[in-house]
């Protein structure tokens, strides 16, 4: 791929970011988001109790996310579930889990999302947050790279993508790149995409 078409994809995904960040955040304040929570949070919970991880990695609901962690912790499924939350480390740009207990974060991680002070763990489900998403399984993130690099590290893990139905993008116009690892199943609030 030549620099200039490598720029030319780099700059569209920018913008399909900013687009679907922006229809994100308003629609968030509309009262179908309540709903849509519930209705994923179902979803969610069905899809993870037939997988029955016995260690479930989290994230922390950034940008208007789906809060995953309330999801499993207001009502616990199992008690022999565990979650841990990602630990991101700018330099060098690397990802971790740690195991949580549930409660609030205390500390924040190298880009500033609350993450937690447990041992470091490998989950065998991780919950990835899509900002778009395609039907095949690959996602549009922020950018940086960490949970495609941490995946690819943990090939065994099931990645589970997690996103508002709003953020699906056509395959058409979206190139994954030779990096990005596809995700196992995508959950939204209309149900999961295998």
């Amino acid at each position: 791929m030549s620099s200039a078409t490598h720029d030319g994809q780099t700059a569209l995904r920018q913008a399909l970011r900013k687009q679907l960040l922006l229809e994100r955040e308003r629609w968030s304040g509309e009262p179908a988001a309540s709903a849509a929570q519930k209705a994923l949070a179902r979803h969610l919970k069905a899809l993870i109790a037939q997988l029955e991880p016995s260690q479930l990695g989290l994230y922390w609901p950034i940008r208007s996310e789906f809060n995953a962690p309330s999801a499993f912790t207001d009502e616990p499924m199992d008690s022999n579930l565990h979650f841990a939350l990602p630990f991101a480390q700018r330099t060098p740009a690397q990802m971790h889990y740690r195991r949580w207990d549930g409660t609030p974060p205390t500390l924040r991680d190298e880009c500033g999302i609350p993450a937690c002070a447990g041992a470091p763990v490998v989950p065998d489900v991780v919950l990835v947050p899509c900002v778009g998403y395609t039907r095949a399984g690959f996602r549009l993130g922020y950018g940086a790279g960490y949970y495609d690099r941490w995946l690819a590290a943990h090939p065994h893990v099931t990645a589970v993508g997690v996103a508002w139905s709003l953020g699906e993008i056509h395959e058409a116009g979206f190139e994954p790149r030779p990096h990005e690892q596809p995700l196992a199943v995508v959950v939204t609030e209309q149900g999961v995409l295998a």
